[in-house]
């Protein structure tokens, strides 16, 4: 039984379905009867339910739910609420912010002011989300790691819609509702600002995105290497270690001459997973507000080498703007 597992194959412990440990006695019920779905239990726990969702997480569904259909009645109102264009342009169909001549005031609803009150709502929705997140984690007696996880990604968000846009004076600023156009969105910022693959914020979110990438890949090709001997139980090889951690352990420090723990290389990728959208949170809100220009800022502090001058000589917009 020891040889059986390779990456293709997995355990599906099969069992009486687990309705979950008690909760406290003011909390809402769980809802749903739980069961067992053989194709979910491939990819990871063969139970569906109970759902937990209390006034937090239905506030947040209906606010969440509201703002993803108003976005989506404007999408259909942009094309004369045609359904079939709206299939076939999804991709490229937007809610944008209100125009640069609005700055930080309320514009009528069909210039930016469904824009607004989606912003609102979806923002709201996150929140009340996270502060699920937090309360079901430490009513269940848990960490609350991934409840700081996700205000990182909270952060960006925040950065993107909401404090640039104040520090900059314009809600126009502000990303707009939609999957191509947020794209657009990201090249015009870079398009304007001098490049933001010269700003080292962004450099360090690009470093700690494909760094959490490589270590989840690498933690996880490991256990599953040494899932044959038990390694699979993680907490009973943090406390008492075995053959499964000692091989892992030879193994890494035979490859690359150190060796995380069972435990260690699980903070190792939480920070750089969470340490990715705080500092490209920091480098986007920088961007307009202290920097005009990250080749120039670059070129400036030794960062790069300026570009040969055969062409038209490059002005710091900020220093054009001062004459």
């Amino acid at each position: 039984m020891a040889q059986y597992q390779n990456l293709f194959t997995s355990v599906q412990p099969v069992g009486p379905v687990h309705e979950g440990v008690e909760l406290p006695r003011d909390d809402d019920k769980r809802i749903g009867k739980p069961f067992l779905f053989h194709l979910l239990g491939r990819i990871g726990n063969a139970q569906i339910g109970p759902v937990y969702l209390g006034s937090l997480g239905v506030a947040s569904l209906l606010l969440g739910i509201f703002a993803f259909n108003i976005i989506g009645f404007n999408m259909l109102a942009s094309v004369d609420w045609n359904p079939i264009q709206l299939v076939r342009q999804l991709f490229w169909l937007a809610l944008e912010p209100p125009p640069p001549a609005y700055g930080l005031s309320f514009p009528p609803l069909e210039q930016g002011g469904w824009w607004l009150i989606v912003g609102f709502m979806l923002t709201a929705s996150i929140i009340l989300w996270w502060a699920r997140t937090y309360r079901r984690a430490r009513q269940l007696g848990l960490g609350t790691h991934i409840a700081w996880a996700f205000a990182a990604a909270i952060w960006l968000y925040l950065v993107c819609g909401f404090f640039r846009p104040i520090m900059m004076g314009s809600w126009s600023e502000a990303v707009p509702f939609g999957i191509f156009p947020h794209l657009d969105w990201v090249s015009a910022l870079s398009l304007r600002y001098g490049n933001l693959f010269y700003n080292p914020f962004h450099a360090l979110s690009i470093v700690f995105l494909y760094g959490a990438v490589l270590l989840f890949a690498m933690h996880g090709a490991t256990i599953l290497a040494v899932t044959r001997y038990g390694g699979e139980r993680e907490i009973e090889q943090i406390v008492d270690r075995g053959t499964a951690s000692e091989r892992a352990a030879l193994f890494w420090r035979w490859t690359m001459g150190y060796n995380a723990t069972m435990e260690s290389i699980h903070r190792w990728a939480w920070w750089f997973a969470v340490l990715s959208p705080l500092v490209g949170g920091i480098g986007i809100l920088l961007t307009g507000t202290v920097v005009d220009n990250w080749y120039l800022w670059s070129v400036k502090h030794g960062v790069v080498p300026a570009y040969p001058l055969d062409g038209p000589v490059v002005m710091d917009p900020a220093l054009m703007g001062a004459k």
